[in-house]
């Protein structure tokens, strides 16, 4: 298959980095699985792939650059290609931060009881972390201005719940005789839950990112960017 023309590289640039965006995503619902079911192994995989991750996401900014240097794109394509550029950065931290929370799995698995990660709904703020990403991404490769503002709306309703999760974790913390689900896990690791609510609220942050860079793109608006 031919490379694309310079006339056209924007618009597959824009599908390159949707395709690592979904890899990306991928990384993230392997690590939400490995903490759903504390497996040491399929953690391990998300951690390994990072590198990869890290690969790919340094030849797609340079393919950006090279846009930029050899195509000089005006109005549209230009906006395209530099929320492209920014959106990679977006989505190489949540890469990062799905590595991060597959890296917890082993240290947690012989400490924390199931019911623990029920009591501050942990999986389930994952899956509302991981739909703002899918969602973002669609968003970007489709166009979908209206989806972007719906993303970014969602991001306050997934911070006020990564709170209610820390304020749950912190009152045990401060209370270390309290009841279940929490009283026989240790302050380390309730530490630990304390990370892994904080990395998925980056996540929908990332995500929001995602969604409003493409809405600049989009509608010559900055009006959802933070």
């Amino acid at each position: 298959m031919s490379e694309p023309s310079l006339s056209e590289r924007p618009a597959s640039l824009r599908d390159d980095v949707v395709a690592f965006g979904d890899s990306v995503h991928n990384q993230l619902r392997r690590a939400l699985s490995a903490l759903d079911t504390l497996d040491p192994e399929l953690a391990r995989t998300v951690v390994d792939g990072d590198r990869l991750v890290n690969e790919r996401y340094l030849d797609l900014e340079r393919d950006c650059i090279e846009v930029l240097a050899l195509h000089q794109p005006v109005a549209s394509d230009l906006r395209t290609v530099v929320a492209a550029f920014k959106i990679l950065t977006d989505l190489e931290r949540i890469a990062d931060l799905a590595a991060n929370l597959a890296s917890l799995v082993e240290p947690l698995m012989a400490e924390i009881r199931d019911d623990a990660f029920a009591a501050v709904r942990l999986i389930e703020i994952g899956e509302l972390a991981s739909e703002m990403v899918t969602d973002a991404l669609y968003a970007f490769g489709t166009g979908d201005a209206d989806l972007c503002r719906t993303v970014v709306d969602r991001d306050e309703s997934l911070n006020d719940r990564c709170q209610d999760a820390m304020d749950t974790v912190v009152r045990q913390l401060l209370d270390p005789a309290g009841t279940a689900p929490f009283a026989t896990v240790a302050p380390d690791v309730l530490q630990r839950v304390l990370v892994l609510v904080r990395d998925l609220e980056r996540i929908g942050d990332h995500a929001a990112n995602v969604a409003a860079r493409s809405y600049y793109a989009f509608e010559a608006d900055d009006a959802l960017l933070r």
